[in-house]
């Protein structure tokens, strides 16, 4: 076939391709081009008209076509490769629905932020029941923590709270770092399942052997030490099950790869694992501050009580009432990006354009000089 009449035919996908770079450029979007191009679709095309013009530039640079058509291929095959690779733009609306439609969705049809709720929220009132009970479980308390432990407990809250401003904000960017390495401990151990378990359990059961056991009526700590925890509590546990919950899946992806390979399984788990992860650290900075200016301040204990009922409900109206009934249309429409983007790096140019026409099967088969 003469490769002038061939690239000639091929005027119509250049056209179009040029189109979807002009909607890519103004608006962001495939779909603003037609509605043909919505969503992983308009993904697809606008990958496979790329890989047909990057294979008509080789073919018309290498039969020495006019400069022109050269030219235009060029620009046309640059201004394609700035969109396809292109760092996302801020989009307010973008970012607003990332946050309260598709997050909530996917973390409340997370079954490992359901397991990892379940064991630390489920271990912690255990253990702080049995701690609570001293008549029942007189050693439960100093086997856990240890007498040492129990001491310097109640002579950390033995005084009333008191502190300065510069107190706050240090104990502030304390709690920062510590509550921080909790959650990236959980979640770095994730990867292995057993040992994200492990930690996550063991950390449910020492706070809540610590609440049973300060909560007892003969506690003389009892009142200072409820009235520091109760404001950043919810913030603090929260975000301690969603940390292990975001290691855990992915751990899953690594252990249960459901027929993929074991980095891609990876990979599309860690696109999973990103809102959960995102939540925790967006709750431990809000249980830090609140530790560091809230929990440690002279407010009455009211204001600190109706702070933690406050904090609770809003974190289950976000979970729950924005995340329920579960619908994982957005998680999926993302997969079905990602793989598409998977397949750009990993398939050859040639095997792409034979799935686009005719036309495109004959540009992916050799062509000799004298057909030229």
């Amino acid at each position: 076939m003469n490769i002038a009449k061939l690239l000639e035919k091929r005027r119509s996908n250049w056209g179009e391709l040029e189109r979807l770079c002009e909607a890519m450029e103004v608006r962001g979007r495939t779909d603003k081009a037609g509605p043909q191009y919505k969503g992983a679709a308009g993904i697809v095309r606008f990958a496979t008209l790329y890989r047909g013009a990057c294979a008509d530039l080789a073919l018309a640079d290498a039969y020495q076509l006019p400069p022109a058509t050269v030219t235009y291929l060029h620009r046309l095959v640059a201004r394609s490769h700035n969109q396809l690779y292109r760092a996302g733009k801020f989009e307010p609306m973008g970012w607003f629905d990332m946050i309260f439609r598709v997050a909530p969705k996917e973390i409340y049809g997370d079954a490992c932020v359901r397991v990892a709720t379940l064991v630390f929220f489920g271990l912690f009132a255990l253990s702080m029941y049995l701690g609570y009970q001293q008549t029942l479980f007189p050693d439960f308390a100093n086997v856990v923590v240890g007498d040492a432990g129990l001491e310097q407990m109640d002579e950390m809250y033995e005084q009333e709270l008191v502190g300065s401003l510069d107190h706050y904000i240090q104990m502030s960017s304390f709690y920062i770092m510590h509550n921080t390495g909790i959650g990236l401990k959980c979640f770095a151990y994730g990867i292995l399942i057993v040992p994200c378990l492990y930690i996550l359990a063991s950390n449910a059961v020492t706070l809540g052997t610590v609440f049973g056991y300060m909560a007892r009526e003969d506690n003389a700590s009892r009142d200072n030490f409820f009235e520091f925890v109760t404001a950043h509590g919810p913030f603090e546990l929260t975000a301690i099950a969603l940390s292990a919950a975001a290691g855990l899946r992915l751990g899953m992806g690594l252990f249960a790869t459901g027929g993929l390979s074991r980095v891609d399984s990876v990979r599309r788990a860690a696109v999973r694992a990103v809102p959960v992860m995102s939540a925790s650290a967006v709750l431990f900075v809000l249980a830090a501050f609140t530790e560091g200016f809230i929990s440690p301040s002279p407010l009455a204990y009211t204001f600190k009580a109706a702070w933690s009922v406050m904090s609770s409900s809003m974190i289950s109206f976000y979970f729950v009432v924005l995340g329920f009934p579960g619908n994982r249309s957005s998680l999926a429409e993302r997969e079905s990006v990602q793989t598409v983007l998977n397949f750009l790096d990993d398939e050859p140019a040639a095997e792409a354009t034979t799935t686009d026409s005719p036309d495109d099967v004959a540009l992916g088969e050799s062509v000799s000089p004298s057909a030229a």
